[in-house]
């Protein structure tokens, strides 16, 4: 086999790059962990000086600053020797208010490699595995990456993108948050619309006892285990999923359960990876993390649950509109969108 000797080339250019990206991200993590980044944030220091500000030993902080500047995550000058963060660099790493935080996506690689030999038998048994399965640090992390952007565009974009919900909820309207999680997106809606009524439901009990110990007193929400096919309650103005439909094993059947709870002018709010309807169009750097992850986390936790149905990350509209309206909602329409998300509207 004749082998193209200028493709080769920049095959291994990326295979380094990719190395180097695998191996930084490990030192991103504990650079998060010991808060190395929001140390710098304070401003520039030279090794030593942020050393002292974290209570770390100066050789390996020099030598974490350098591959962080070498990945073009920190700057440094070589004429004063200081290492800093600019203002976007601070906005990614050092600071979890910021609606580009990314740290958690970061997190998240931990239980990436740590679960690495059950996913080797998975795709040898062709089992699911359950979300509970998962290293720990997961759920973290998946709260982490989530929650800043839905901070920064649920209460500001995405709720008043759907037809009459936001006065709705500034009225009082009784919301099921299903998939909730940690209960990020929850807590969020609550207290946003203090004169509405919340109810957070995942099917994993250690979620649900995670965020009922954030619910500090607040009198309008609540955390519930439960399944998307047949979580309690009726009459809902509002249900949301929040990068959960693709998770589950039966769409179908939860969107049809979620149709049936819903009241006759209720609103199910979809927020899904952004995605087109085929690869080729999911051949991007947003559709590799999703791809990457879908093989990860999203199929096998589908695959694990009843109906084994494994849309994936990447399943695009046109699929996700075949479910809802399988569901029996007859109105479907991609109200808002992010680089990362589509946010979808539909109606009985």
């Amino acid at each position: 086999m004749d082998v193209n000797a200028d493709k080769l080339n920049a095959l291994l250019g990326k295979v380094v790059n990719e190395l180097g990206a695998a191996s930084n991200a490990a030192l991103v993590i504990l650079g998060d962990k010991l808060g190395l980044f929001r140390a710098l944030a304070l401003g520039a220091a030279t090794p030593a000086e942020l050393a002292a500000r974290t209570g770390t030993f100066e050789r390996y902080v020099r030598e974490w600053l350098s591959a962080q500047a070498a990945s073009g995550f920190v700057e440094f000058d070589a004429t004063t020797g200081c290492f800093s963060l600019s203002p976007e660099q601070a906005a990614v790493f050092a600071d979890d208010d910021s609606p580009v935080a990314m740290a958690g996506g970061f997190a998240m690689l931990t239980a990436v490699y740590h679960d690495e030999p059950k996913l080797a038998e998975a795709f040898r048994t062709g089992r699911g595995m359950h979300w509970g399965e998962h290293c720990t640090c997961l759920f973290c992390g998946v709260e982490r990456f989530f929650r800043s952007g839905y901070r920064g565009h649920l209460v500001a974009e995405w709720l008043p993108a759907l037809d009459g919900v936001v006065e709705k909820l500034q009225r009082g309207a009784r919301v099921a948050d299903v998939g909730c999680g940690h209960g990020a997106s929850t807590l969020l809606m609550a207290d946003s619309f203090p004169n509405s009524e919340f109810i957070g439901v995942d099917y994993h009990a250690a979620s649900i006892a995670h965020a009922n110990g954030l619910v500090e007193g607040r009198g309008n929400v609540r955390f519930e285990v439960g399944r998307a096919q047949d979580f309690g309650g009726r009459d809902y103005d509002l249900v949301t999923l929040f990068d959960a439909l693709h998770d589950m094993g039966d769409p179908v059947g939860a969107t049809t359960h979620i149709r049936s709870v819903l009241k006759g002018d209720g609103t199910l709010m979809l927020v899904e990876p952004a995605a087109g309807d085929s690869l080729a169009e999911n051949l991007n750097p947003v559709g590799r993390v999703y791809y990457a992850g879908s093989t990860h986390i999203c199929v096998p936790t589908a695959l694990s649950q009843d109906g084994g149905t494994a849309l994936g990350a990447q399943a695009g509209p046109r699929r996700i509109a075949e479910v809802v309206q399988s569901g029996g909602f007859s109105t479907f329409r991609q109200a808002a969108s992010t680089p990362f998300n589509m946010i979808i509207e539909a109606r009985p």
